[in-house]
């Protein structure tokens, strides 16, 4: 009886370590595999195109940007754009800031939403890094300076010559 018991010990033991041994190599395969992943499924696929793409920019023509920031209660918030439209190259990687300041005596929380006009071109409005990506956290008084990086993309249709791009902040108490 004793001899049973050792051996359904040991079976159970090895299934355990055979066990602990697959959780290991699919821990350890997990970033080749989320490559293979994002290759199939274009994950991630937008940023480094737009980052390679950038190497053959079109000198032959320019598109204006004209960049635009709005508040719904200017009480709480300060937002400026850059001054000045800008002259972009399609395919050309350009960053530019925007200005956020907290004009209340208490913390706020400020979430940016884009939108441009054409509306068709927010399809060749690449950006790579955005303070629209993420919350804007702000202490009382605070002054931030909001960088995005951008590239058109260079198969933007000639029809386009002028393309806005509006930034609306939206603010919340922090709690």
């Amino acid at each position: 009886m004793r001899a049973a018991t050792d051996q359904s010990n040991r079976r159970w033991l090895t299934r355990l370590a055979l066990l602990a041994a697959g959780m290991f190599a699919f821990g350890f395969a997990l970033v080749p595999l989320y490559r293979v992943f994002c290759e199939l499924t274009g994950l991630n696929r937008d940023a480094i195109q737009a980052l390679v793409g950038n190497t053959q920019v079109d000198y032959g023509r320019t598109v204006r940007v004209e960049l635009i920031a709005h508040v719904p209660d200017a009480r709480l918030l300060r937002f400026t754009a850059p001054t000045h439209a800008l002259r972009v190259h399609p395919g050309a990687l350009v960053q530019v800031e925007f200005e956020l300041e907290n004009l209340s005596d208490r913390p706020l929380l400020g979430r940016a939403v884009p939108s441009f006009g054409p509306a068709a071109a927010a399809a060749h409005f690449r950006k790579l890094d955005c303070f629209c990506f993420r919350e804007q956290r702000l202490a009382p008084r605070e002054r931030l300076r909001l960088p995005v990086l951008f590239v058109l993309d260079r198969r933007l249709p000639e029809a386009f010559t002028t393309v806005s791009v509006a930034y609306t902040i939206y603010a919340t108490p922090q709690g």
